[in-house]
């Protein structure tokens, strides 16, 4: 009966050592998935100048887009440019314009994701407006 006993607990962890493996495999590959998801969406945005959107089981898919995208060096040197006199200091931005130049670039970045998704862009496309609009008479005043 002892030896029942022992081998049972032996199984038992042997068992727990397993799904603590796959536990682990589990993770590391869920977390190459998403590297991999992540890069083939940001390739696609600069090739293509959309977002990919997931499928829609996928309720939440964030990453991190890179500011700039990434451009390609020419292969020849650039000539460096003649030395120009650097121009004077410009004055503090309006915190209003930056402000507004914000917003604007938010409002256009939902427009184009909306544009990529096929949803209706009109909403999106009238705030744009709206904004460029009050930027124009801010900079005038």
């Amino acid at each position: 009966m002892p030896d029942i006993i022992n081998e049972y607990q032996k199984w038992k962890q042997q068992g727990e050592d397993l799904r603590v493996q796959a536990k682990s495999a589990m993770e590391k590959r869920f977390r190459d998935l998403l590297s991999e998801a992540v890069h083939i969406a940001e390739e696609y945005r600069t090739d293509f100048g959309a977002v990919l959107k997931p499928p829609p089981a996928v309720t939440a898919f964030r990453y991190k887009a890179s500011a700039k995208p990434k451009l390609k060096k020419p292969a020849g040197k650039a000539k460096p440019a003649a030395a120009k006199p650097e121009p004077p200091p410009a004055a503090k931005p309006n915190p209003k314009v930056a402000g507004l130049q914000k917003r604007l670039a938010t409002a256009k970045k939902k427009l184009e994701d909306a544009k990529a998704g096929g949803a209706t862009t009109r909403p999106y496309e009238d705030k744009v407006y709206e904004i460029e609009d009050e930027l124009r008479l801010a900079l005038q005043a």
